[in-house]
């Protein structure tokens, strides 16, 4: 396959973390699926060098919640949200009349109403990632992140969607898919994905839309490069595209 991956468990909530020290050093890309305890300062400065050295992370779903005060990986984020996050975290970051909005006002961090299908809509095609994927496609019933404050550090601003205020959402055109500056890293935050109650009911992570871009960034952050051509059977703007056989 294109990738070989290994899989870091962290200890259960309230354990030991100490025993938590995956070398990142050894690997090309990290993949952070994780909104857990804090990092010892030891995995901190492991995970740092890395980022700084020029290592690959794709920050995916609610790892943009994690450790809110550690600023360095706020930066590494660009948008988080809970935990507390507000004005002090920086502005909300939101698209609007053709252009991204840096928007300090008062506030909380990070929302979503009812999870739902909704279409994705591309902001800019110039990205390795972004290459012959549509303009516009419809992604299946997930959660819709909005309010997301943060240093807003987005470098290319790939999908935004509507955060429809009727499903309790901002009212606002959301960022969803984008790459972060951040030194030499190479940055990709996918905010799509909340798992569903069983790997066979799923249908976020099931939509083949999300994988396709999951699997495009994640090279793209490994090798600064995409070599994956698109699927006949990606998502259109009409129509949920679902690979169930996904395990």
């Amino acid at each position: 396959g294109l990738f070989v991956t290994d899989v870091a468990v962290s200890p259960s909530k309230g354990e030991d973390m100490d025993s938590f020290s995956p070398d990142f050093s050894s690997y090309k890309l990290v993949v952070l699926d994780y909104n857990g305890d804090s990092w010892n300062g030891k995995m901190q400065k492991n995970f740092l060098d890395f980022v700084q050295e020029g290592g690959g992370v794709v920050i995916y779903h609610a790892a943009d919640n994690s450790f809110p005060l550690w600023r360095a990986y706020n930066e590494i984020c660009a948008l988080g949200g809970w935990e507390g996050r507000n004005e002090k975290d920086g502005p909300y970051a939101y698209w609007k009349d053709g252009r991204l909005v840096k928007d300090s006002s008062d506030g909380i961090g990070g929302s979503h109403g009812e999870q739902r299908e909704y279409v994705l809509t591309s902001r800019d095609h110039s990205h390795p990632v972004m290459k012959g994927l549509p303009h516009t496609w419809k992604h299946a019933k997930d959660e819709l992140y909005d309010r997301m404050r943060g240093p807003a550090n987005i470098g290319t601003l790939m999908y935004t969607a509507f955060a429809e205020p009727e499903k309790g959402g901002s009212g606002r055109e959301e960022p969803l898919i984008f790459t972060v500056d951040y030194g030499k890293a190479r940055i990709f935050h996918i905010m799509l994905g909340h798992a569903g109650d069983t790997l066979e009911d799923n249908p976020s992570m099931q939509c083949t839309g999300f994988q396709v871009l999951l699997l495009r960034g994640a090279e793209w952050a490994a090798t600064g490069k995409v070599t994956q051509k698109v699927p006949a059977d990606f998502p259109t703007d009409k129509e949920v595209s679902y690979r169930k056989a996904y395990k």
